[in-house]
Protein backbone atom coordinates (compact mmCIF):
# COMPACT_ATOMS: atom_id res chain seq x y z
CA UNK A 1 0.00 0.00 0.00
CA UNK A 2 1.51 3.48 -0.68
CA UNK A 3 1.11 6.14 2.09
CA UNK A 4 -1.07 9.39 1.42
CA UNK A 5 -2.25 11.49 -1.55
CA UNK A 6 -3.51 14.81 -1.78
CA UNK A 7 -6.58 16.01 -4.99
CA UNK A 8 -5.75 19.46 -4.68
CA UNK A 9 -7.82 21.97 -7.46
CA UNK A 10 -5.73 25.10 -6.34
CA UNK A 11 -2.84 26.35 -5.71
CA UNK A 12 -3.89 27.24 -2.25
CA UNK A 13 -4.56 23.06 -1.68
CA UNK A 14 -1.47 22.70 -3.04
CA UNK A 15 0.25 24.72 -0.36
CA UNK A 16 -1.79 23.01 2.67
CA UNK A 17 -1.14 20.04 1.40
CA UNK A 18 2.87 20.90 1.56
CA UNK A 19 1.63 22.14 5.19
CA UNK A 20 0.81 18.83 6.44
CA UNK A 21 3.40 16.82 4.67
CA UNK A 22 6.08 19.46 6.21
CA UNK A 23 4.53 18.63 9.64
CA UNK A 24 5.49 15.09 9.50
CA UNK A 25 8.83 13.71 10.71
CA UNK A 26 11.42 13.94 7.54
CA UNK A 27 11.58 10.13 7.26
CA UNK A 28 7.76 10.21 6.08
CA UNK A 29 8.82 12.96 3.27
CA UNK A 30 8.91 11.83 0.14
CA UNK A 31 5.93 9.07 0.17
CA UNK A 32 2.69 11.29 -0.59
CA UNK A 33 1.19 11.65 -4.02
CA UNK A 34 0.24 15.04 -5.08
CA UNK A 35 -2.86 15.28 -7.32
CA UNK A 36 -3.71 18.60 -9.05
CA UNK A 37 -6.75 18.90 -10.95
CA UNK A 38 -7.07 21.49 -14.12
CA UNK A 39 -10.71 21.44 -13.89
CA UNK A 40 -10.52 24.95 -12.58
CA UNK A 41 -7.16 26.02 -11.98
CA UNK A 42 -4.28 26.72 -14.40
CA UNK A 43 -1.47 25.57 -12.21
CA UNK A 44 1.51 26.39 -14.92
CA UNK A 45 4.62 24.81 -14.23
CA UNK A 46 4.41 24.08 -10.46
CA UNK A 47 3.91 20.26 -11.51
CA UNK A 48 7.89 20.10 -12.24
CA UNK A 49 8.64 22.15 -8.91
CA UNK A 50 7.04 19.82 -6.40
CA UNK A 51 8.82 17.08 -8.55
CA UNK A 52 12.29 18.77 -7.72
CA UNK A 53 11.41 19.20 -4.22
CA UNK A 54 11.64 15.88 -3.11
CA UNK A 55 8.38 16.42 -1.14
CA UNK A 56 6.04 14.14 -3.02
CA UNK A 57 6.75 11.00 -4.30
CA UNK A 58 4.76 11.94 -7.50
CA UNK A 59 2.95 14.36 -9.04
CA UNK A 60 -0.06 14.02 -11.01
CA UNK A 61 -2.01 15.51 -13.25
CA UNK A 62 -5.67 14.83 -13.30
CA UNK A 63 -7.99 16.10 -15.67
CA UNK A 64 -11.38 15.88 -13.79
CA UNK A 65 -14.51 16.77 -15.92
CA UNK A 66 -17.20 19.30 -14.62
CA UNK A 67 -20.48 18.17 -14.64
CA UNK A 68 -21.23 20.47 -17.92
CA UNK A 69 -18.90 17.94 -19.93
CA UNK A 70 -21.79 15.18 -19.69
CA UNK A 71 -25.20 16.67 -21.30
CA UNK A 72 -26.80 13.16 -20.26
CA UNK A 73 -26.58 14.52 -16.57
CA UNK A 74 -28.75 17.45 -17.44
CA UNK A 75 -32.08 15.79 -17.22
CA UNK A 76 -31.60 15.06 -13.60
CA UNK A 77 -31.00 18.23 -12.56
CA UNK A 78 -34.74 19.06 -13.72
CA UNK A 79 -37.06 19.87 -11.02
CA UNK A 80 -39.73 17.12 -10.50
CA UNK A 81 -42.15 19.32 -8.29
CA UNK A 82 -42.18 16.73 -6.45
CA UNK A 83 -39.02 16.04 -3.18
CA UNK A 84 -39.81 12.08 -3.48
CA UNK A 85 -38.88 12.36 -7.55
CA UNK A 86 -36.19 14.71 -7.22
CA UNK A 87 -34.67 12.93 -4.89
CA UNK A 88 -34.46 9.25 -6.78
CA UNK A 89 -33.45 11.51 -9.88
CA UNK A 90 -30.85 12.64 -7.64
CA UNK A 91 -29.83 9.27 -6.94
CA UNK A 92 -29.27 8.42 -10.24
CA UNK A 93 -27.56 11.39 -10.84
CA UNK A 94 -25.07 10.64 -7.96
CA UNK A 95 -24.24 7.63 -9.47
CA UNK A 96 -24.15 8.10 -12.97
CA UNK A 97 -22.06 11.32 -12.40
CA UNK A 98 -19.33 9.05 -10.54
CA UNK A 99 -19.05 6.08 -12.74
CA UNK A 100 -18.53 9.28 -15.68
CA UNK A 101 -15.44 10.56 -13.94
CA UNK A 102 -13.52 7.26 -14.18
CA UNK A 103 -11.92 7.05 -17.03
CA UNK A 104 -10.40 10.41 -16.29
CA UNK A 105 -9.26 9.58 -13.06
CA UNK A 106 -5.31 9.34 -13.06
CA UNK A 107 -4.70 7.33 -9.97
CA UNK A 108 -5.60 3.89 -8.25
CA UNK A 109 -6.84 5.53 -5.40
CA UNK A 110 -7.66 2.13 -3.31
CA UNK A 111 -3.95 1.97 -3.62
CA UNK A 112 -3.49 4.21 -0.90
CA UNK A 113 -3.67 4.21 2.79
CA UNK A 114 -4.82 7.95 3.55
CA UNK A 115 -6.73 10.30 0.68
CA UNK A 116 -7.20 14.12 1.50
CA UNK A 117 -9.76 15.75 -0.95
CA UNK A 118 -9.97 19.45 -0.66
CA UNK A 119 -13.38 20.68 -2.33
CA UNK A 120 -14.84 17.20 -2.66
CA UNK A 121 -18.32 18.83 -4.00
CA UNK A 122 -15.92 18.54 -6.86
CA UNK A 123 -16.21 15.33 -8.95
CA UNK A 124 -13.87 13.75 -7.29
CA UNK A 125 -16.44 13.56 -4.60
CA UNK A 126 -18.96 11.39 -6.39
CA UNK A 127 -16.07 9.28 -8.07
CA UNK A 128 -15.05 8.30 -4.40
CA UNK A 129 -18.58 7.72 -3.18
CA UNK A 130 -19.60 5.28 -6.18
CA UNK A 131 -16.66 3.63 -5.88
CA UNK A 132 -17.12 3.31 -1.92
CA UNK A 133 -13.51 4.73 -1.18
CA UNK A 134 -13.25 6.31 2.08
CA UNK A 135 -11.21 9.68 2.27
CA UNK A 136 -10.78 12.81 4.62
CA UNK A 137 -11.75 16.28 3.25
CA UNK A 138 -9.95 19.16 3.87
CA UNK A 139 -11.83 22.43 4.33
CA UNK A 140 -11.65 24.66 0.43
CA UNK A 141 -9.44 28.05 1.77
CA UNK A 142 -9.06 29.77 5.36
CA UNK A 143 -12.74 29.05 7.81
CA UNK A 144 -14.63 29.37 4.22
CA UNK A 145 -17.61 27.12 5.69
CA UNK A 146 -18.35 30.39 8.18
CA UNK A 147 -18.69 32.45 5.34
CA UNK A 148 -20.24 29.83 3.19
CA UNK A 149 -21.42 26.64 4.09
CA UNK A 150 -22.00 25.12 0.24
CA UNK A 151 -23.21 21.86 1.70
CA UNK A 152 -26.27 23.22 3.38
CA UNK A 153 -26.66 26.07 0.95
CA UNK A 154 -26.65 23.22 -2.11
CA UNK A 155 -29.16 21.73 -0.32
CA UNK A 156 -31.32 24.03 1.98
CA UNK A 157 -34.94 22.61 1.68
CA UNK A 158 -35.22 19.17 3.32
CA UNK A 159 -31.71 19.34 4.88
CA UNK A 160 -31.91 16.98 7.70
CA UNK A 161 -33.42 13.78 5.04
CA UNK A 162 -30.82 14.71 2.21
CA UNK A 163 -28.08 14.45 5.07
CA UNK A 164 -29.23 11.08 6.00
CA UNK A 165 -29.24 9.53 2.45
CA UNK A 166 -25.87 10.76 1.83
CA UNK A 167 -25.06 8.88 5.07
CA UNK A 168 -26.32 6.24 3.55
CA UNK A 169 -24.44 6.49 -0.07
CA UNK A 170 -27.46 6.90 -1.69
CA UNK A 171 -26.27 10.42 -2.75
CA UNK A 172 -23.93 13.15 -1.91
CA UNK A 173 -23.19 15.82 -0.14
CA UNK A 174 -19.56 17.55 0.36
CA UNK A 175 -18.05 18.55 3.31
CA UNK A 176 -18.00 15.42 5.74
CA UNK A 177 -22.06 14.51 4.23
CA UNK A 178 -20.89 11.52 2.62
CA UNK A 179 -20.86 8.21 3.48
CA UNK A 180 -17.55 7.78 2.61
CA UNK A 181 -16.00 10.56 4.42
CA UNK A 182 -13.97 10.11 7.43
CA UNK A 183 -13.80 13.61 8.47
CA UNK A 184 -13.49 17.04 7.72
CA UNK A 185 -10.72 19.25 8.45
CA UNK A 186 -11.31 22.87 9.25
CA UNK A 187 -9.00 25.12 10.58
CA UNK A 188 -11.55 26.94 13.49
CA UNK A 189 -14.73 24.84 14.72
CA UNK A 190 -15.66 27.64 16.68
CA UNK A 191 -16.60 30.30 14.21
CA UNK A 192 -18.99 27.48 12.43
CA UNK A 193 -22.73 28.33 13.11
CA UNK A 194 -23.83 24.39 12.81
CA UNK A 195 -21.39 21.94 14.92
CA UNK A 196 -21.07 18.38 12.98
CA UNK A 197 -19.80 15.47 14.54
CA UNK A 198 -17.63 14.95 11.00
CA UNK A 199 -15.50 18.47 11.82
CA UNK A 200 -11.89 17.96 13.49
CA UNK A 201 -9.67 21.29 13.93
CA UNK A 202 -6.26 21.41 12.17
CA UNK A 203 -5.46 24.91 12.77
CA UNK A 204 -3.74 26.23 9.72
CA UNK A 205 -1.51 28.88 11.62
CA UNK A 206 -0.14 25.61 13.90
CA UNK A 207 1.18 23.80 10.47
CA UNK A 208 2.97 27.30 9.58
CA UNK A 209 4.64 28.01 12.87
CA UNK A 210 6.25 24.34 12.85
CA UNK A 211 8.08 25.63 9.52
CA UNK A 212 11.98 25.53 9.75
CA UNK A 213 13.82 28.80 7.79
CA UNK A 214 14.26 25.66 5.46
CA UNK A 215 10.81 24.48 4.88
CA UNK A 216 9.60 28.09 3.91
CA UNK A 217 12.56 28.34 1.34
CA UNK A 218 11.24 24.87 0.10
CA UNK A 219 7.78 26.40 -0.03
CA UNK A 220 9.70 29.46 -2.49
CA UNK A 221 11.22 27.31 -4.87
CA UNK A 222 7.92 25.11 -5.49
CA UNK A 223 5.65 28.22 -5.82
CA UNK A 224 7.59 30.97 -7.00
CA UNK A 225 8.42 29.91 -10.48
CA UNK A 226 10.38 33.41 -11.37
CA UNK A 227 11.75 34.62 -8.00
CA UNK A 228 14.08 37.21 -9.21
CA UNK A 229 10.81 39.05 -11.27
CA UNK A 230 8.51 38.88 -8.02
CA UNK A 231 12.02 40.23 -5.96
CA UNK A 232 12.05 43.44 -8.56
CA UNK A 233 8.13 43.92 -8.61
CA UNK A 234 8.40 44.04 -4.63
CA UNK A 235 11.51 46.02 -4.52
CA UNK A 236 9.64 48.75 -5.57
CA UNK A 237 11.07 52.15 -4.29
CA UNK A 238 8.03 53.74 -2.70
CA UNK A 239 7.45 54.25 1.11
CA UNK A 240 4.16 52.83 1.31
CA UNK A 241 3.12 50.15 -0.64
CA UNK A 242 -0.27 48.09 -0.71
CA UNK A 243 -1.13 45.11 -1.76
CA UNK A 244 -4.37 44.25 -3.36
CA UNK A 245 -5.88 40.67 -3.65
CA UNK A 246 -8.28 40.04 -6.63
CA UNK A 247 -10.96 37.88 -6.74
CA UNK A 248 -13.10 36.57 -9.71
CA UNK A 249 -16.30 38.72 -8.44
CA UNK A 250 -19.20 39.78 -10.94
CA UNK A 251 -19.16 40.31 -14.68
CA UNK A 252 -15.43 41.76 -15.91
CA UNK A 253 -17.05 45.09 -15.76
CA UNK A 254 -18.34 45.44 -12.50
CA UNK A 255 -15.16 43.90 -11.12
CA UNK A 256 -13.11 46.22 -12.77
CA UNK A 257 -14.75 49.04 -10.92
CA UNK A 258 -14.89 46.95 -7.89
CA UNK A 259 -11.26 47.09 -7.89
CA UNK A 260 -10.37 50.61 -9.21
CA UNK A 261 -13.09 51.92 -6.43
CA UNK A 262 -10.91 49.85 -3.81
CA UNK A 263 -7.71 51.41 -4.83
CA UNK A 264 -9.39 54.90 -4.83
CA UNK A 265 -10.48 54.82 -1.59
CA UNK A 266 -8.01 52.87 0.41
CA UNK A 267 -4.35 53.71 -1.74
CA UNK A 268 -3.62 56.55 -0.27
CA UNK A 269 -1.61 56.67 3.31
CA UNK A 270 -0.90 59.55 5.45
CA UNK A 271 -1.59 61.72 3.01
CA UNK A 272 0.51 60.42 0.15
CA UNK A 273 -0.54 58.32 -2.78
CA UNK A 274 1.01 54.85 -2.30
CA UNK A 275 2.42 51.92 -4.50
CA UNK A 276 -0.14 49.56 -5.84
CA UNK A 277 0.54 46.36 -6.04
CA UNK A 278 -2.12 43.74 -7.44
CA UNK A 279 -2.09 40.32 -6.64
CA UNK A 280 -4.72 38.35 -9.17
CA UNK A 281 -6.74 35.55 -8.21
CA UNK A 282 -5.51 32.42 -10.23
CA UNK A 283 -9.40 31.97 -11.66
CA UNK A 284 -9.67 35.38 -12.78
CA UNK A 285 -9.28 36.69 -15.98
CA UNK A 286 -9.57 40.74 -15.89
CA UNK A 287 -6.24 41.82 -17.64
CA UNK A 288 -5.34 44.15 -14.57
CA UNK A 289 -2.03 44.85 -16.27
CA UNK A 290 -4.50 46.37 -19.19
CA UNK A 291 -6.72 47.67 -16.98
CA UNK A 292 -4.23 49.20 -14.61
CA UNK A 293 -1.18 49.72 -16.23
CA UNK A 294 -0.11 52.21 -13.50
CA UNK A 295 0.25 49.92 -10.84
CA UNK A 296 2.66 46.73 -10.51
CA UNK A 297 0.61 43.40 -11.06
CA UNK A 298 1.96 40.31 -9.44
CA UNK A 299 1.68 37.26 -10.96
CA UNK A 300 -1.41 34.82 -9.82
CA UNK A 301 0.01 31.85 -10.30
CA UNK A 302 0.98 31.16 -6.20
CA UNK A 303 -0.85 31.41 -3.24
CA UNK A 304 -0.24 34.86 -1.72
CA UNK A 305 0.47 32.81 1.97
CA UNK A 306 4.11 32.64 0.32
CA UNK A 307 4.88 36.09 0.74
CA UNK A 308 5.00 34.99 4.48
CA UNK A 309 8.05 33.54 3.67
CA UNK A 310 9.97 36.41 1.36
CA UNK A 311 12.35 37.86 3.81
CA UNK A 312 12.22 41.46 5.56
CA UNK A 313 8.41 42.13 2.61
CA UNK A 314 6.45 44.72 4.29
CA UNK A 315 3.23 45.88 3.14
CA UNK A 316 1.72 48.76 5.29
CA UNK A 317 -1.69 47.72 3.77
CA UNK A 318 -3.27 44.11 2.48
CA UNK A 319 -7.38 44.33 1.41
CA UNK A 320 -9.13 41.96 0.02
CA UNK A 321 -13.18 41.35 -0.26
CA UNK A 322 -13.74 37.63 0.73
CA UNK A 323 -10.62 36.20 1.02
CA UNK A 324 -9.59 36.16 4.33
CA UNK A 325 -6.49 37.68 5.25
CA UNK A 326 -5.67 36.20 8.63
CA UNK A 327 -2.89 34.35 7.53
CA UNK A 328 -0.99 37.64 6.32
CA UNK A 329 1.94 38.41 8.21
CA UNK A 330 3.83 40.62 5.85
CA UNK A 331 1.76 43.83 6.11
CA UNK A 332 1.19 46.51 9.08
CA UNK A 333 -2.58 46.33 8.30
CA UNK A 334 -4.93 43.94 7.05
CA UNK A 335 -8.92 45.37 5.73
CA UNK A 336 -10.86 42.32 4.50
CA UNK A 337 -14.16 44.48 3.17
CA UNK A 338 -16.84 41.60 3.28
CA UNK A 339 -20.04 41.30 1.97
CA UNK A 340 -21.20 44.58 3.52
CA UNK A 341 -19.04 46.42 0.56
CA UNK A 342 -19.76 44.01 -1.84
CA UNK A 343 -23.59 45.01 -1.52
CA UNK A 344 -23.28 48.23 -3.21
CA UNK A 345 -21.84 45.78 -6.53
CA UNK A 346 -24.67 43.34 -7.31
CA UNK A 347 -28.01 41.60 -5.48
CA UNK A 348 -26.67 41.07 -2.02
CA UNK A 349 -28.40 37.17 -2.33
CA UNK A 350 -25.79 36.12 -4.83
CA UNK A 351 -22.85 36.64 -1.99
CA UNK A 352 -24.69 36.17 1.24
CA UNK A 353 -25.27 32.80 0.72
CA UNK A 354 -25.85 31.63 4.33
CA UNK A 355 -28.14 33.72 5.42
CA UNK A 356 -30.34 31.97 2.96
CA UNK A 357 -29.90 28.54 4.45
Amino acid sequence: MKERIYVCHTFYHAYVACLKELYLPKKEHGKATLVLSTMSNNFGTLQDRAEESGLFEQVVMFEEKSEEHFPQLAKYRKDRGNIALNMLARIRFTKLMGKLQEPYVPVNFKEYKEIYVFCDSDPIGYYLNYKKIYYHAVEDGLNCIQHFDTARYDNRGYFDLKAKMAAMGLIFIQNGYSKYCLDMEVNDISVLAYPFEKYIEVPRANLVEHLSDGDKNLLIHIFIENMDELQQKLNCGSKHKILVLSEPLCDLTVRRQIFSDIIDEYGTIDGEEAQVLIKPHPRDVLDYSKEFPEHIVLSGMFPMEILNFIPDLRFRRVLSVLTVPSGIKFSDETLFLGRDFLDRYEEPSLHRQNEQI
